[in-house]
């Protein structure tokens, strides 16, 4: 399809919950940020002080001795660059030292705004730190790439606003106060983990959400499929009216790597433990319970860096901090080592070329991805990411690999190409808030452009997922083929420009499900799937199903939706296998409890 197209189909998917409302709705409303003013110049370089690291000029690292006048200079500078960037090449983070701070913050694109104290009290925003929806007229269907992460945020109007939708993490906030995740217009979900928030969380027109190891104060709110897993005072299981699912604990979870400053001013990066059946947070009233990794013991990976550098320090036993840029990588970086952890800063953007794997982890215990955003390069690559060599049998359950924050992306800035997103052949990963998207509207984007077969794929044993999106590949968007696998929320939109039905068959089946289930496979288990269509080129195509999976007591699924979006344009015709449905134009939301 056509730019213009994949803008506009994005808009009638994303609508479609609001009913009437979807034939009055102005196509402007989805503008991106080339139909958007020139963006100002950007901010001034950071330089950095005295004793601290140098992350390069896109890290802004700001202490209690800056005026206030000072930082929200800067924090208004990025903002006003980043505002509409929605594809732009600026990449930011904004860092707090132990502190507080009376400033207000806004997010852009590709920002990334983090305390720097080992417990989220430490660093103190009294003021805003919010998402809003101004850049598109309060729609933030496409308020994507940003995060907020270990601050202590006291709103003075008492309400913060995070109105996202994909590709955005709430982490380790401490919020005294009401939290809305809408701005009164569209919303398509999110992810919040290892929060304290005081207040009521309103959900708003969010069509789905997914909180995890938190503690509310309060919830309101349901659209489609709102999950909780892990987190304290959140509703109880009522799904499908309202469509609400409530697991108790997490069965086994890590939190996402961070950067912090020691009471010394040392540098370090903060790796936490694993947690087994857990609720609420990994911090409150206790230490973290993990170890620490002095910075020293990082290659800082900034402008001029070579990926032969960064395969020199990874087989060295190094790890990698990578600030904020767009990074082409000539050559697979190659994780050889336990223990080695990956963090980006900034949504830091790696882009293979030659038809690599950006990140290719051996079968190793520990391995921690975090923070990163992987675009497709135009050359076809066999996966973005490979966690484990094909075969890999080890077992990990005691150091478990873990990818937290993980973004994959094929067009939008190019026409990007690869036959799987990601990979997972090692046993016991944790998959941690990810989505893979192949790009609907953007530079680059049609269906002999921006190609991708499956998205995640996974053939090792106990590998457990919290927070999967995934949407628009070609083909199956989750192959799953271990045993015992796990999921905590799906969020999944099928590509809306298959040209024509028998472009887009799955051997004698219509369309590709969304999620498949092996058949050889005897024990897997998910809470909270959802699965839209909207096939904006040819609206008669059908796919037979959502959810294939094989008919067996040890596979279950739990609190399921399809929805044919835009009134009605396409058919789902089944949830699983020959269960539940259809959605189309005459029913377009389908629900199921429980399969079998």
């Amino acid at each position: 399809m056509s730019d213009s197209d994949g803008k506009t189909g994005r808009g009638l998917a994303r609508r479609g919950f609001l009913g009437a409302a979807l034939a009055a709705a102005p196509v402007m409303a989805l503008a991106s940020n080339a139909a958007a003013a020139e963006a100002p110049a950007p901010p001034p370089p950071a330089q950095p002080k005295a004793g601290d690291p140098d992350f390069g000029p896109n890290v802004h690292v700001f202490d209690g001795s800056m005026p206030a006048a000072t930082i929200q200079s800067t924090v208004d500078a990025v903002y006003a660059q980043q505002q509409h960037a929605e594809f732009g090449s600026g990449r930011y983070a904004l860092l707090f030292k132990p502190g507080g701070y009376g400033i207000d913050v806004k997010l852009g694109y590709y920002t990334h705004v983090a305390g720097l104290g080992l417990q989220p009290s430490a660093a103190g925003i009294t003021g805003s730190c919010q998402v809003l929806g101004e850049a598109h007229g309060n729609n933030t269907l496409i308020n994507f790439w940003r995060g907020a992460e270990n601050l202590n945020i006291v709103p003075r109007s008492g309400q913060d606003t995070w109105a996202v939708s994909q590709a955005t993490f709430y982490r380790r906030i401490y919020l005294l106060g009401d939290l809305k995740l809408s701005d009164g217009s569209w919303s398509s979900g999110g992810f919040i983990a290892d929060c304290r928030l005081t207040g009521q969380i309103n959900s708003g027109t969010q069509q789905q959400w997914v909180t995890r190891n938190s503690v509310l104060g309060s919830w309101v709110g349901s659209n489609w499929n709102i999950v909780f897993v892990g987190t304290a005072n959140a509703p109880a299981t009522t799904f499908p009216a309202p469509p609400v699912t409530s697991v108790p604990k997490s069965p086994v979870i890590r939190e996402k790597p961070f950067l912090y400053v020691d009471s010394k001013g040392a540098w370090q990066v903060f790796v936490p433990d694993v947690r087994h059946d857990a609720q609420a947070t990994s911090w409150e009233a206790q230490k973290p319970a993990g170890a620490s990794i002095p910075i020293a013991d990082f290659l800082i990976v900034k402008d001029g860096v070579t990926v032969a550098d960064m395969n020199a320090a990874l087989a060295q036993g190094k790890h990698l901090l990578i600030t904020p840029g767009i990074y082409h990588l000539s050559e697979s970086l190659k994780v050889v080592r336990p223990d080695t952890v990956i963090l980006g800063l900034g949504y830091a953007t790696l882009i293979p070329d030659n038809g690599a794997t950006a990140i290719d982890v051996a079968d190793v215990d520990g391995v921690h991805l975090a923070g990163l955003l992987i675009e497709a390069g135009v050359t076809e690559s066999e996966a973005l990411i490979r966690v484990g060599p094909a075969g890999s049998r080890r077992d990990h359950s005691r150091n478990p690999s873990s990818l937290h924050d993980v973004f994959v992306r094929i067009g939008g800035t190019l026409p990007g190409k690869t036959k799987q997103s990601v990979v997972v052949n090692s046993n016991n990963v944790i998959i941690d808030n990810t989505w893979l998207w192949r790009a609907d509207h953007g530079s680059g984007v049609g269906w002999t452009k921006n190609t991708v077969g499956e998205g995640l794929v996974v053939n090792g044993d106990d590998v457990v997922a919290y927070g999967l999106f995934v949407e628009h590949h070609q083909r199956t968007q989750v192959q799953w083929n271990g045993e015992n696998g796990r999921t905590y929320f799906f969020q999944n939109e099928m590509p809306y420009d298959p040209p024509n039905q028998a472009a887009w068959m799955d051997g004698p089946h219509r369309g590709f499900p969304a999620y498949a289930v092996g058949d050889r496979v005897r024990r897997h288990e998910a809470w909270g799937l959802g699965s839209y269509c909207i096939f904006a080129v040819d609206r008669t195509i059908v796919a037979d199903r959502a959810i294939a999976a094989p008919h067996t007591p040890g596979v279950r699924f739990h609190s399921m939706i399809t929805f044919s979006l835009g009134g009605g344009q396409g058919t789902i015709a089944h949830i699983v296998n020959t269960t539940g449905g259809p959605s189309d134009s005459t029913t377009n939301l389908g629900m199921l409890t429980q399969y079998p």
